[in-house]
């Protein structure tokens, strides 16, 4: 009786010390991160730069507090080409793109000059009334006009379709009119279409060609597998990934499903509605108000639906740096819509280098050693046989002009060389 006493007590004793006993370094790590699989496929010591913050930041390492946030463009960030060129190409093709109100093109943005409304106009004609599908892949000469709106911001005869009077750090006119041009639509219609384009473009051939209008254009659309490796290794060390596109909500929502991440994590260019269909009018952020048509995710404006839809930072604020606790570990992106967003990436910024020159004179100066440039990972363009304005004009301000590019403290970015390409 006086044994089996001893050992119950022993065991009381042994298993309080269990619970009490002070907690060390390596009690808080869970378990070893998840490793990049496609490592080989970056260039020079990224993935080990990228590696090191999934290790440090990811709860798989005993991170504890709020989930950390990685964050990433879409279009030849995530996928090789553009979904929403992929996009328009298919609405002209299979004639979706629908009579605006009144067959008056400037209900489609409010940026629009009178030389792209009347030309559109011209093009189009008004024989198909408003709301119903214009016949696009016939009309050769209207197919034309909206692909050159999209795509070059200007009449077939070279006119400027928007007035330019927007914040060029909060929007590209060019890139809200896709979304604007979804008018009258509902949002299971957009994705539909966005569905059906998507299918076109992972099935045609790496090279493929497709006839838009009497336009010859890009028919094919890959995801990066290396990109594809690194949002799956987050989601294994426990971030909370985010995709911020310059593209139509709808049209990101259903590509993002392919890396899986779900609608309740995308963002994109977030369209509003009047009784269940689009009317053609933006979201707003930052103090701007809906339907203002005077902010997106482009630049500044990724910083702005970042801390409003992720970190739930509330008016003006949201136009504002939030506090380095608070901010996205991890973010990607190619162009210099992506550079404020990027900019405020605590661990790592990655940059693929499309010779985007705003991005890639902050990327190569590398001020603070947190960004790593590599070549795009299917056709990378080869050296870019100028340097980089950046001590001149590669920075756009908010009026559309031209400056230098400036480095935190104020100091000029000198101009940068190509050094990391296919």
């Amino acid at each position: 009786m006086l044994k089996k006493t001893w050992v119950i007590a022993a065991t009381v004793l042994f298993s309080s010390a269990l619970v009490t006993a002070p907690a060390t370094a390596a009690d808080t790590v869970a378990r070893p991160c998840p490793q990049l699989r496609l490592s080989a496929g970056w260039y020079g010591g990224n993935a080990g730069k990228i590696q090191r913050v999934i290790d440090e930041r990811g709860r798989c390492g005993g991170h504890r507090g709020a989930r950390p946030v990685a964050v990433f463009d879409w279009d030849n960030t995530v996928v090789k080409n553009d979904t929403s060129d992929q996009t328009i190409f298919w609405m002209l093709r299979h004639d979706k793109v629908l009579q605006p109100r009144g067959a008056d093109w400037r209900t489609t943005s409010r940026y629009m000059t009178d030389a792209g409304a009347n030309a559109l106009h011209d093009a189009c004609g008004t024989d198909v009334k408003p709301g119903a599908p214009l016949p696009t892949s016939r009309n050769v000469r209207c197919a034309d006009e909206l692909l050159s709106v999209r795509k070059n911001a200007k009449t077939t005869a070279g006119a400027e379709v928007f007035d330019g009077t927007h914040n060029h750090r909060y929007m590209e006119a060019s890139y809200a009119w896709v979304a604007q041009l979804n008018a009258g639509y509902r949002p299971s219609e957009v994705r539909a279409i966005a569905a059906a384009a998507r299918l076109d473009a992972l099935r045609a051939p790496i090279g493929a060609t497709q006839r838009v209008g009497s336009h010859t254009e890009t028919a094919w659309i890959r995801y990066y597998p290396q990109i594809k490796d690194l949002i799956r290794t987050l989601g294994k060390a426990g971030f909370e990934t985010w995709v911020v596109s310059a593209s139509p909500r709808e049209t990101a929502e259903v590509w993002a499903a392919g890396v899986g991440v779900p609608p309740s994590r995308t963002i994109g260019i977030t369209s509003l509605t009047t009784n269940g269909r689009f009317n053609g009018h933006l979201a707003g952020c930052g103090g701007i108000a809906d339907g203002e048509d005077a902010i997106m995710p482009y630049i500044d404006g990724k910083r702005c639906f970042i801390n409003k839809t992720v970190l739930g930072i509330e008016g003006a604020a949201q136009l504002d740096q939030a506090p380095e606790a608070r901010r996205q570990a991890l973010a990607g992106g190619d162009a210099t819509t992506d550079i404020t967003m990027l900019g405020d990436a605590t661990g790592v910024r990655i940059a693929l280098n499309r010779n985007k020159d705003e991005l890639m004179c902050r990327a190569y100066d590398n001020a603070d050693g947190k960004w790593a440039v590599n070549p795009m990972f299917i056709q990378p363009l080869p050296a870019l046989a100028r340097t980089y304005p950046c001590s001149t004009a590669a920075y756009e301000n908010a009026d559309g002009s031209h400056a230098p590019v400036r480095r935190a403290d104020g100091t000029v970015i000198p101009d940068q060389r190509d050094t990391v390409h296919g």
